[in-house]
C-alpha cells in the first residue's frame, strides 16, 4: 500500500481481488412477520379488571400503580421496508438530533425528522443507477458532513445534512469491501475495507491516504511463523471490526480463530491469539477503554483493566443458549447486549453482571447491534426490519 497521498483512482493496495460478503453475526433464531402494531410503552403485566360499588369513596376510585408493574425501555418501531431486509447501522446530524438515517441490505436507506419515532424511506439518485442492490453498511456525520458506504463498492457524502447526497468515484482496484467509514472532520473521513485496508481523506473523499501497508492477510503471510493459531486457515476477511473513540480498532477473522487490532501510527494490524477455547463471535470497546468480547454459544468476556490487554476473563450472562451478538455503552456503567431470538440484556455495573430485559421477548428475530447516540438516544437493530428504540 502506498504511503503517501494517492488519488482514488490509483489505489493498488492488494492483489485480492475476489469479493467477499461482509455479514451480520449469525445466531440460533429464525425470522417471522413482525406483530401488529402495539402502544409506544407496554406494561409486562396483566390489567386486573375492578369491580367497584357505587358507594364506593370517590378516593378509592383512581388507583395507583402496582409497584410489580414494570415498564419496559424500549419499544418497537415499525419501517415501511420489505420483510427479510437486515439493519445494519444509524446515525444522527449532531446539530439536529431528531434527523437521522437508517441503513440497511436491499438498497435500504430510512430517515427520520423526529428522533427514530417514525420513519420514511429515502432514495439517493446516484445509488439508483445501474442495476445493483446495494447493502449500505455505515454511515457517519460529523457537522452537517456526512458519509455512507455500501457494497458493491459505493460511496456517498454530503456537506447538507443529507437533503443531498453525491456519489464518490472510487477504484476498482479497491482492496476488499467497505464495511466501515468514520467522520473525522471537516471533509475528512477514516474508512475501513474487510480485507484490513484503512484509508484516510482530507478534501471530501476525492484523494485518500492509506493508514497500513498491507492488507491483513499480508501481515499473516508475513507473520505466519510468530505463532498465530489459525491464520493458515484465514480467509483474508474479517467478520466484524469496530473503532474505539480515540482512533483505535479491534476486528474479528472470519473464521472467530483470532483477532486484530490497530491503532493510529502502527504500519500493520497486530494479530492476537484468543486465549478462549471457543470462536470469537464479536469483540468492541467498553466506555473504559477496555475490551469486551463474545463467543459463539453466549459467552461474554471482558479484558482485565482499561486499556488494551490480551488477558479476560469470563461475565455470567442469561443467554438461554443464543448467542449474544453485539454489546453497546450507554454510559461508563450502564450497557445493554443483544443476540439471537430477542435476547436482550442489561448491565449497571459496566458489564460486570448481567439481567434480561423482557422487551424483544415476543420478537423472533435475531439483535445484531446496540448502538447509542447519547445517553438518552438509543437503537437496537436486527433482521426482518426489526427496531428498538430507547425510552429510558
Amino acid at each position: 500500500m502506498a504511503s503517501s497521498t494517492t488519488a482514488v483512482s490509483r489505489l493498488t493496495l492488494s492483489p485480492l481481488t475476489q469479493q467477499r460478503r461482509f455479514s451480520p453475526p449469525r445466531a440460533a433464531a429464525s425470522s417471522s412477520t413482525p406483530p401488529p402494531q402495539q402502544p409506544r410503552r407496554v406494561f409486562l403485566t396483566n390489567t386486573t379488571a375492578l369491580s367497584l360499588s357505587l358507594s364506593m369513596s370517590p378516593l378509592l376510585t383512581t388507583l395507583p400503580a402496582k409497584s410489580d408493574d414494570v415498564l419496559s425501555e424500549w419499544e418497537r418501531v415499525y419501517l415501511p421496508i420489505d420483510p427479510g431486509v437486515v439493519l445494519l447501522d444509524i446515525a444522527f446530524v449532531p446539530d439536529d438530533p431528531n434527523h437521522g438515517f437508517l441503513l440497511g441490505t436491499r438498497q435500504t436507506i430510512l430517515e427520520t425528522k423526529d428522533a427514530g419515532q417514525t420513519w420514511v424511506p429515502r432514495e439517493i439518485a446516484s445509488a439508483e443507477e445501474e442495476d445493483f442492490n446495494y447493502r449500505f453498511n455505515s454511515i457517519s456525520f460529523r457537522g452537517k458532513e456526512g458519509w455512507i458506504v455500501g457494497k458493491p463498492a459505493i460511496l456517498l457524502y454530503t456537506n447538507d445534512a443529507g437533503e443531498n447526497w453525491k456519489r464518490i468515484p472510487l477504484s476498482s482496484q479497491l482492496p476488499g469491501d467497505m464495511v466501515y467509514i468514520k467522520a473525522t472532520g471537516e471533509n475528512s473521513a477514516e474508512m475501513v475495507t474487510d480485507e484490513g485496508a484503512i484509508y484516510n481523506t482530507s478534501n471530501g473523499g476525492y484523494n485518500w491516504k492509506a493508514a497500513v501497508q498491507e492488507t491483513v492477510s499480508a501481515t499473516l503471510n508475513r507473520t505466519v511463523s510468530s505463532g498465530i493459531s489459525g491464520a493458515s486457515y484465514y480467509t483474508g476477511t474479517f467478520n466484524t471490526v469496530n473503532r474505539s473513540p480515540d482512533g483505535r480498532y479491534v476486528a474479528v477473522s472470519s473464521r472467530g480463530n483470532f483477532y486484530l487490532t490497530w491503532e493510529p501510527g502502527q504500519a500493520y494490524w497486530q494479530p492476537h491469539n484468543r486465549t478462549i477455547a471457543r470462536r470469537i463471535q464479536n469483540m468492541g470497546w467498553r466506555a473504559d477503554g477496555g475490551l469486551w468480547l463474545l463467543v459463539r454459544g453466549g459467552g461474554l468476556y471482558l479484558s482485565k483493566g482499561s486499556g488494551m490487554s490480551e488477558d479476560f476473563e469470563e461475565v455470567s450472562v442469561q443467554s438461554r443458549g443464543f448467542g449474544i451478538l453485539d454489546v453497546g455503552y450507554r454510559s461508563q456503567d450502564e450497557a445493554w447486549a443483544a443476540g439471537g431470538s430477542g435476547i436482550l440484556l442489561r448491565s449497571t455495573n459496566g458489564g460486570k453482571t448481567w439481567t434480561r430485559d423482557k422487551a424483544a421477548d415476543n420478537i423472533a428475530a435475531n439483535l445484531y447491534s446496540v448502538k447509542f447516540i447519547d445517553d438518552k438516544t438509543g437503537f437496537v437493530l436486527g433482521n426482518d426490519g426489526v427496531l428498538l428504540r430507547y425510552l429510558g
